[in-house]
């Protein structure tokens, strides 16, 4: 019976004669195959800094110049490069508002409804105006107030009595 010893791992397997004949039936298996015949080099993740191999197709292919050991390492990296003013989104930073909020201790509960679930509530401006950031100017609202308070002036009137008077 015709059986050889696996290039990459040792592993003795069955090896089909006529591949041996060939010069074939050198891996056991095609994961073994694949990192037999492609030349690896040996690196770092760029972010956790673990010991990992990449072939030079792979490292050729990297746009960053960066090489990752997941999708997670990969993840952190590009939301750190690409986050604020570096981001293609960036809109002048007038969007940390919801932060404001949350840092002030404000209860995340619907000014009008009294909804407290976090998912659906947003960051209102009472003066409607999106630059005017400061904490007297911001209420939580669920979507559907927050709509209503914008077009329909019986809810518009009701919530402005519900604020306090500065």
């Amino acid at each position: 019976m015709p059986y050889a010893n696996c290039k990459v791992c040792s592993k003795y397997f069955y090896a089909k004669p006529f591949h041996l004949k060939k010069g074939q039936g050198l891996f056991c298996s095609i994961k073994c195959k694949s990192i037999g015949t492609q030349k690896r080099i040996i690196c770092k993740c760029a972010v956790c800094g673990k010991v990992i191999t990449k072939t030079e197709s792979k490292i050729a292919r990297s746009k960053s110049g960066k090489l990752f050991c997941n999708k997670s390492c990969q993840t952190i990296w590009r939301n750190k490069e690409f986050s604020g003013e570096k981001s293609k989104l960036w809109k002048g930073g007038f969007s940390r508002y919801r932060k404001i909020l949350l840092n002030a201790g404000t209860r995340q509960i619907c000014t009008l409804c009294l909804e407290v679930d976090n998912r659906v509530l947003v960051v209102h401006h009472i003066d409607k105006n999106r630059k005017n950031i400061s904490l007297e100017n911001l209420a939580w609202l669920c979507h559907n107030c927050h709509y209503l308070v914008h077009h329909d002036n019986v809810e518009a009137g009701r919530f402005s009595k519900l604020l306090p008077i500065n």
